[in-house]
């Protein structure tokens, strides 16, 4: 298939085993896609981060997907430390004292790195956020974080599609329509899910408010990658958040 443009709001996920099948489906998509998400197999191994600044040398917009969880200042250390090497998304768990350390190391950091906050994994349903503890749905443990990342300086979320639209509404009623809206869990129509439970086409993500989409398994798991993400680039076109 011929390469089309690269849709900006399109993020591919390389979850792949190795910095090399990385690198090698980097090139086989080429200028088709121009935004990557890195997780924490590929970062956690020797050279994960190197690659991420190669990607983003090469003009890819880079999502560094950590995670990061832990006391207020030593997220605050390794948000400065991400910022200052160079990462476009930074990922940090939604909870008031992880946001403001990120928030603060950032800034330290002088870096134009933008922050999200991780609210419910997508992987988990309302029946496994009760074994875990939690009293609260996902709908509602979404809204309360994204309200609170709000207050947090946070530039965005990461929510599954489900709860996009709500997300959308209360950054606009905060002022901050350039808030993001990042979702994983975006299936095309027919795609397995896998460990997502959470879910909705990229078309039904966008139209709920979503500013970026996430895609890992459709296109680096098909058996035409190029086709795969230029078949979801077509199928986004026109829609607008």
């Amino acid at each position: 298939m011929t390469a089309v443009t690269a849709d900006p709001r399109l993020i591919v996920g390389l979850d792949l085993p190795s910095i090399d099948a990385a690198r090698a489906m980097v090139d086989r998509l080429g200028v088709s896609v121009s935004a990557y998400k890195i997780g924490l197999t590929l970062l956690a191994r020797p050279g994960g981060v190197a690659f991420a600044h190669e990607l983003r040398t090469a003009g890819k917009l880079v999502f560094q997907d950590w995670k990061l969880h832990d006391i207020g200042a030593q997220v605050e250390g390794a948000a400065r430390a991400v910022a200052e090497g160079g990462c476009d998304l930074l990922t940090v768990h939604a909870e008031p004292q992880v946001m403001r350390g990120a928030v603060r190391g950032r800034d330290a950091a002088g870096s134009d790195t933008r922050l999200l906050a991780v609210t419910v994994l997508t992987s988990l349903s309302d029946a496994d956020l009760a074994e875990i503890g939690y009293a609260a749905g996902a709908g509602a443990m979404v809204e309360r974080r994204v309200r609170q990342a709000l207050d947090c300086g946070m530039d965005g979320v990461v929510s599954s599609p489900l709860e996009a639209a709500r997300a959308c509404a209360l950054a606009e009623a905060a002022g901050r329509p350039d808030f993001l809206v990042v979702t994983p869990g975006v299936r095309p129509e027919g795609a397995e899910l896998g460990d997502q439970q959470r879910v909705a086409t990229p078309r039904e993500a966008l139209r709920a408010g979503a500013s970026h989409l996430v895609v890992a398994r459709p296109v680096i798991a098909a058996q035409d990658p190029l086709g795969a993400a230029a078949a979801i680039a077509a199928s986004i076109a026109g829609v607008v958040r």
